[in-house]
């Protein structure tokens, strides 16, 4: 039996590029993992796939992107049993952090390791892009650019300036359809065709100066569309700003928001401070390694 934690991320930069000839949109982003972890239980069984969840919400047939990994998985593997999986959710669907596409590279790993390895990490990347864009991140545990429709991943060192500072995450209740936000892109001209190098200014800026000097270069393309539609987002910010927060962005298409703060203590202060403000909606904070 394989029992492992499926992390999270946020998207410190999400640039978009322009969409291309196939559909995709061209991007650059800036993916950081977050320790905020779902679990995957995967065993033996003689035959199919059979997956087992703790949210009654979530669909465990073929829509399920854990299913389809297992599936694909066993296919290109030529594996002929089964496997029964149990997924134990905590991390908000449609929140922009990743949650389903860290749950399918974890389940790529863990059949791959539950199995004795018979396909090769560069295999295991094909069936990850074939997944989702955000997929072939979450087969590494590294910060990375991804460019392309987000299929290519190259590993960044990590950021020495972010070790010991607190992130905190909140998640408004309800979800923002990925395809949705790229689709009100086009009403946006100046986010559907973003400037080019921005995540290469954020990272320079970081190694040099420091998240203090450099928040203001977390950058999100797609908060355009979010918050014309869902004005409760910009308060989110403007609030998490006006107690400390040195970074704040929507992750991804969100509809999360993430805030970075000098510590984790602080965090747990805007935290407190945020739920008396908002209400009870799902929080989050963590101290990044």
């Amino acid at each position: 039996m394989i029992d492992l934690g499926s992390p999270c991320k946020v998207n410190l930069v999400l640039n978009i590029l322009g969409k291309r000839p196939d559909g995709f949109h061209e991007l650059e982003s800036i993916l950081f993992p977050v320790p905020i972890h779902d679990r995957i239980t995967i065993d033996h069984a003689p035959s199919g796939i059979t997956l087992t969840c703790t949210d009654p919400k979530l669909a465990v047939d073929g829509t399920n992107l854990v299913h389809r990994a297992a599936s694909v998985f066993l296919a290109a593997a030529g594996i002929t049993t089964g496997v029964t999986m149990r997924l134990e959710k905590r991390i908000p669907m449609a929140a922009g952090l990743g949650g389903g596409s860290g749950n399918a590279a974890t389940t790529l790993r863990g059949l791959n390791e539950l199995f004795r390895h018979p396909l090769a990490a560069p295999r295991l990347e094909e069936l990850a892009a074939g997944l989702g864009s955000d997929v072939p991140f979450f087969l590494q545990p590294a910060p990375a650019l991804v460019t392309g429709r987000g299929e290519r991943v190259a590993p960044l060192a990590p950021f020495r300036s972010f070790s010991g500072l607190g992130l905190f995450l909140a998640h408004p209740g309800f979800g923002i359809s990925t395809p949705w936000a790229y689709q009100q892109l086009a009403r946006f001209p100046a986010s559907l065709n973003g400037r080019p190098g921005r995540c290469r200014e954020f990272v320079d800026g970081v190694e040099s100066r420091g998240l203090r000097e450099s928040g203001r270069l977390l950058f999100n393309s797609l908060e355009a569309p979010a918050l014309e539609k869902f004005p409760i987002l910009h308060l989110y910010q403007e609030f998490l700003r006006s107690k400390g927060g040195l970074g704040v962005l929507m992750s991804g298409s969100g509809s999360s928001t993430f805030a970075l703060f000098e510590s984790a203590s602080a965090a747990r202060v805007a935290e407190q401070q945020f739920q008396a403000r908002f209400g009870d909606c799902w929080t989050a904070v963590v101290e990044l390694p």
